[in-house]
């Protein structure tokens, strides 16, 4: 069995069982499933190994062909106790699934990219053996899904990759008492040096009470309990004890920062008449991110983001990391690149991924999947999407930025349509109405409405035989009248109506510098054909970014090929394409921006 690793570390329970493996499995063409009850039968014909999709190597099957509905099924050995509820987990399902116990439909949800759990005790028998079914349908035709870099059409081509449909993260079962914790948000309110702790329970119960151990590096900081007189329940604690160099006024003290990824340890206690009938563990970072005089602060100190775009695809597995290592793998390369950050692009990644973010000190801006086309279902689906990723997501110290929209994906006519810029608008003050710790990006590209940066996207520096291309790529990236007047494809960078406010100005799509080492067919947005000139063209080009004295950091296209794409700085299947000290080097310039009230 693959992906053994516990899959919700901000939010862990010692009991549980991990449903990941092998699974049955039925391609349904003809959409007979549910009329034939195959949620009754024994066993499915084929096999599967969760949670990779069919059309990957890892799952057993290899198919790239199009199936629009998939059914699962698996027998799992558990017998129910007294007093106990049993909560079945899928981190993410792509994309409209109906989960079946024991025959009993007991959920639906819709959306390809977030977690979701149903409780099964009531759907479960009283013997040893619990039958769960899935059918999954995925709408290959329908452009108002948010389906991100996932192709519509047969093949993959240019910038879309090949589809997943079904389970692509990890099942598992857990077993909780009758009244259980149910939510946890954490908030670091930094200059208060406290963090906010909300917590509920499933439902209201008498003689609660909630107690809390904060720990940091294994000394105590703070605990205590809490009387749980309703379901929820919200509190402060002060995490710095009133010692100066526990904060960050000399140096980062124990702040959270890529540098300095210093995390703090807590675990919860939901007492019931003096005993403990459940028990989550969880960590958070004191991290503060705002924009001020034109710049981006983290922790109250202007702080230059070095980002790479990062698609989340790996050519045996696609959308699902082979294996825990392999988060770890990207991260550890791109640091060692020089770089602190990712803009996980069009995709929003397993919490494993945010996890070793937040413990080897590594910046996240987090997507949703965009959809292609504009419609009322469209903008329902994306305010459900987003309002599940911030409760997914909302405790991980490493997401700093949401992306909302990206190139007017979805919102084709945003430039000058009234209503498009109304949902950008709506987009923007709704994630900053629900998550007030970070920054939203309105239209990441062009056509922004209201936004937090002004992130532009520009691939026009073109190859050393283009120096004309290039002297107009240099030109704008030192003109602030220039670069915000610059056109992007036929998109102005603010929308009708919209301008620039005193944002900073961040270059998040760029780059793109084609360099094939696979004797694979494939494109970039420029071409080179050996190493030393992938590393001069990488080097003329940072040059120009890291001299500008308008930007405020940068988003480089991209980690890795992914597919056709041969515009990585590693191979699809992770191997360097030159000697990344070298990238390292360019990376680490000097940058001095100009800082103006």
């Amino acid at each position: 069995m693959r992906r053994t690793e516990y899959p919700r570390p901000q939010f862990v329970r010692q009991n549980w069982l991990n449903l990941n493996g092998t699974w049955g499995f039925e391609f349904d063409d003809d959409n007979q499933g549910k009329q034939e009850k195959w949620f009754l039968r024994e066993a499915l014909s084929n096999e599967i190994q969760v949670p990779f999709v069919y059309q990957t190597e890892e799952s057993g099957i290899n198919d790239r062909s199009i199936h629009e509905i998939v059914w699962y099924k698996r027998e799992v050995d558990l017998t129910p106790k007294p007093a106990k509820r049993y909560l079945l987990h899928f981190g993410a399902v792509d994309y409209l699934t109906d989960v079946y116990v024991n025959g009993q439909l007991v959920f639906t949800h819709e959306g390809g990219y977030t977690s979701f759990e149903v409780d099964i005790t009531e759907a479960m028998d009283n013997d040893t053996t619990q039958n769960i079914t899935v059918r999954v349908f995925d709408p290959h035709q329908d452009e108002t899904i948010l389906r991100g870099k996932q192709t519509w059409e047969e093949e993959s081509r240019s910038i879309w990759y090949t589809n997943s449909t079904g389970i692509w993260q990890t099942v598992w079962i857990e077993e909780v008492h009758e009244i259980y914790l149910q939510d946890l948000k954490l908030t670091p309110l930094f200059d208060a040096h406290k963090i906010h702790i909300e917590a509920s329970i499933n439902r209201q119960w008498p003689n609660l009470k909630l107690g809390y151990q904060i720990t940091y590096k294994n000394e105590f900081v703070g605990t205590g309990e809490v009387k749980m007189e309703n379901a929820a329940i919200d509190f402060a604690v002060d995490v710095i004890g009133g010692k100066i160099f526990n904060q960050n006024f000399h140096g980062e003290g124990r702040s959270w920062t890529p540098e300095t990824p210093n995390l703090y340890d807590l675990n919860l206690f939901l007492y019931q008449d003096e005993r403990v009938i459940d028990h989550v563990s969880s960590y958070f970072g004191m991290r503060k991110i705002h924009v001020e005089n034109g710049m981006v602060y983290l922790n109250n100190k202007p702080y230059y983001q070095k980002l790479v775009l990062d698609q989340g695809y790996w050519p045996e597995s696609l959308l699902t990391a082979p294996s825990d290592e392999a988060f770890v793998q990207d991260i550890q390369l791109a640091k060692e690149m020089g770089f602190n950050g990712c803009r996980k692009h069009q995709k929003t990644e397993d919490p494993r991924f945010l996890y070793h973010a937040d413990r080897l000190g590594y910046l996240v801006w987090g997507e949703a999947a965009s959809p292609a086309w504009y419609s009322k279902q469209m903008v329902d689906r994306s305010l459900k999407e987003w309002g599940e990723i911030v409760a997914r997501d909302y405790n991980h110290p490493s997401i700093v930025t949401w992306v909302p929209v990206n190139e007017s994906w979805g919102v084709p006519a945003i430039q000058r349509d009234r209503q498009q810029q109304h949902f950008s608008q709506t987009m923007y003050h709704y994630l900053h109405s629900v998550d007030t710790t970070r920054l939203v990006i309105s239209n990441d590209g062009w056509s922004m409405t209201e936004t937090d940066i002004c992130a532009i996207h520009n691939y026009a520096h073109g190859t050393e035989e283009e120096e004309k291309k290039y002297n107009y790529f240099v030109e704008t990236l030192n003109s602030k009248e220039t670069i915000l007047s610059h056109l992007s494809a036929p998109w102005s960078i603010y929308a009708e109506g919209f301008h620039h406010q005193g944002e900073p100005i961040l270059l998040t799509e760029f780059g793109g510098i084609g360099y094939d080492v696979s004797g694979q067919p494939g494109w970039g947005y420029t071409s080179v054909k050996d190493e030393a000139t992938f590393l001069k063209e990488y080097k003329r080009i940072m040059d120009a970014v890291s001299q500008s004295q308008i930007l405020w950091g940068y988003c480089y296209t991209q980690l890795t090929d992914v597919e056709q794409e041969i515009n990585g700085l590693l191979t699809y299947d992770r191997l360097p394409k030159c000697d990344l000290t070298e990238i390292k080097k360019i990376n680490q310039q000097f940058h001095l921006p100009v800082i103006s009230c």
